[in-house]
């Protein structure tokens, strides 16, 4: 199986990682889960970390075909358009994606919200391949933390979104609309299904417990005998358990309420008011 260049840009501020996958025999590359940033405080938005992954890719000499979602984040803003505006490549996810725009578009009462996926070049079924230069790579839907979970499999690599943290620290919530603990335990399996030499790469690190770095490298077999959350050991009737009690007590993420509007929309703002500024919305008593 082939093995791609992975390269790590890790976003303190969300404690997300973005990765550019690449081909070096022939600099074909994809970008997956960019981060723009931004300040809740000021309602100001900026590109510092997209930036530097467009340096990357522009010192590498690197040639973006995809910008890869593994789903609809709740923690930070998407910066597909932006970099697609700057290196191409089409803007992709998971075809559930409809589910979950279907949910939010109610919940911030979205007139205009399309809820068919259209924001997006690309939806990717479960199964569906793709290449990244010469090595193979295809999708297996990962339901459980949101209808619209994928992970991306390429050559000797898998990225697993926020269905897997750091054997340390366990998996995704599941308290999310469409989500659900049963889905995400049958969603792990297939990815301990994958070899065991398989490097799985996480969308998150919030540093565990007793551990002085940021990970977010790990392989199927250290997964499936350390999580500790969800091991060889764990059934599922005990992980789904866990996964409610545990869920129960989790307070929302700081950035849900503007990361959804703008994510469900492929990481697009909404169009400017007759002001000239653009707004996002606060459901008051809601999510």
């Amino acid at each position: 199986m082939k093995h791609p260049d992975v390269k790590a840009f890790f976003d303190e501020a969300t404690f997300t990682v973005t990765y550019v996958v690449s081909d070096a025999a022939n600099g074909r590359a994809v970008i997956i889960d960019p981060v723009l940033d931004y300040d809740p405080a000021s309602g100001r938005t900026a590109t510092s970390s997209a930036d530097a992954i467009i340096d990357y890719v522009s010192e590498h000499g690197l040639h973006i075909d995809w910008i890869l979602e593994t789903h609809v984040h709740a923690d930070h803003l998407s910066a597909a358009p932006y970099i697609k505006e700057k290196l191409g490549g089409q803007t992709a996810i998971g075809a559930s994606v409809s589910a979950v725009q279907n949910v939010f578009k109610g919940i911030f009462n979205l007139e205009d919200l399309d809820i068919d996926g259209s924001q997006f070049d690309h939806l990717f079924v479960d199964g569906e391949t793709f290449k990244v230069g010469e090595i193979d790579a295809r999708v297996i839907t990962t339901p459980g933390h949101t209808p619209a979970c994928v992970t991306y499999v390429i050559g000797d690599s898998a990225y697993v979104g926020d269905t897997l943290f750091m054997p340390d620290f366990g998996t995704a919530r599941t308290d999310f609309p469409g989500g659900s603990a049963t889905q995400l335990y049958t969603s792990i399996q297939q990815i301990f299904a994958l070899p065991d030499t398989t490097r799985l790469f996480m969308c998150h690190d919030y540093k565990a417990p007793g551990r002085d770095v940021f990970a977010w490298e790990t392989t199927v077999s250290e997964q499936r005998e350390k999580n500790i959350h969800i091991n060889d050991a764990v059934s599922e009737k005990e992980f789904v358990a866990m996964r409610e009690a545990r869920d129960s007590q989790l307070g929302m993420p700081k950035l849900i309420l503007p990361s959804i509007q703008v994510n469900i929309r492929a990481g697009c703002f909404p169009e400017a008011e007759n002001n000239g500024i653009r707004y996002l919305k606060i459901p008051l008593d809601t999510v």
